[in-house]
């Protein structure tokens, strides 16, 4: 049977990250995709203008008849727009018999600041795998991440805090480009790759979620799955195909 592997997160209309970013990724990864809509962005490669959260009931709604139908074996959470969606996301996530990806996303490329960090306690909880970026670790554990060390003391703290597994992406930190994973038995494992020099990483964090998502909806082991992730999300910036007068997007060719 086709795998399938679910998104539940914001629309970028310029597809580079978001849903329509998932949903590539999904595909190329050889995954059936859907996608439950959580907010509407007006945003492009250089701005974002406008966010419109949906009603928590609609998100629950869309969520229901996915589950009810098609229901996917792996699911990722993106942007989610506010307190309320996050706290109706996390009830309804009590109730999964697959793992739930947790993206935590709190700013947007462009700055804008979309919802708190103290919103997500419940959904941390819920988390199979939690993948916060330098930005989101400091926020979600009040000290500052800048270093492998405040990583490591960073994905302890969130494994305290109820996620299973932590991801900590090191994307922003000088040199190599150095992502910590940091397991529920207590192992650590390190995922490096050589820094590529481009502004082009618009929905790199959206995408490197997907691809962890989309394998484990096949099967493959989480060690295994962030590996193949981190390998796709490094070649699709190296190859972005330059789109945008901004921070365009990856290549989801990859």
């Amino acid at each position: 049977m086709l795998p399938v592997a679910l998104t539940v997160a914001g629309s970028d209309p310029s597809g580079g990250a978001g849903l329509q970013a998932d949903l590539k990724t999904f595909h190329q990864f050889g995954v059936y995709g859907e996608a439950v809509v959580t907010l509407i962005t007006v945003q492009n490669t250089f701005s974002l203008e406008r966010v419109e959260t949906l009603a928590p009931d609609l998100v629950l709604a869309q969520l229901c008849a996915v589950l009810s139908d098609i229901p996917p074996r792996a699911a990722k959470t993106g942007a989610l727009g506010n307190a309320a969606v996050i706290e109706a996301v996390a009830e309804a996530a009590k109730t999964f018999e697959f793992p739930l990806v947790v993206d935590p996303v709190m700013i947007s490329k462009h700055g804008a600041r979309l919802v708190e960090a103290a919103s997500f306690g419940r959904l941390i909880e819920r988390a199979y795998l939690l993948t916060p970026n330098l930005y989101e670790a400091s926020a979600l554990v009040g000290f500052t991440v800048d270093n492998r060390d405040s990583m490591h003391r960073a994905a302890e703290k969130l494994i305290g805090m109820g996620a299973r597994n932590v991801l900590v992406k090191g994307g922003h930190l000088p040199g190599d480009a150095l992502d910590l994973l940091y397991l529920e038995g207590g192992d650590v494992q390190d995922f490096s790759a050589a820094r590529i020099d481009t502004p082009h990483t618009h929905g790199t964090g959206c995408t490197y979620s997907a691809a962890i998502t989309a394998e484990l909806a096949k099967g493959t082991g989480l060690l295994q799955a962030v590996s193949l992730a981190k390998t796709f999300v490094t070649e699709a910036i190296r190859s972005n195909p330059g789109l945008g007068h901004g921070a365009g997007p990856l290549n989801h060719f990859a």
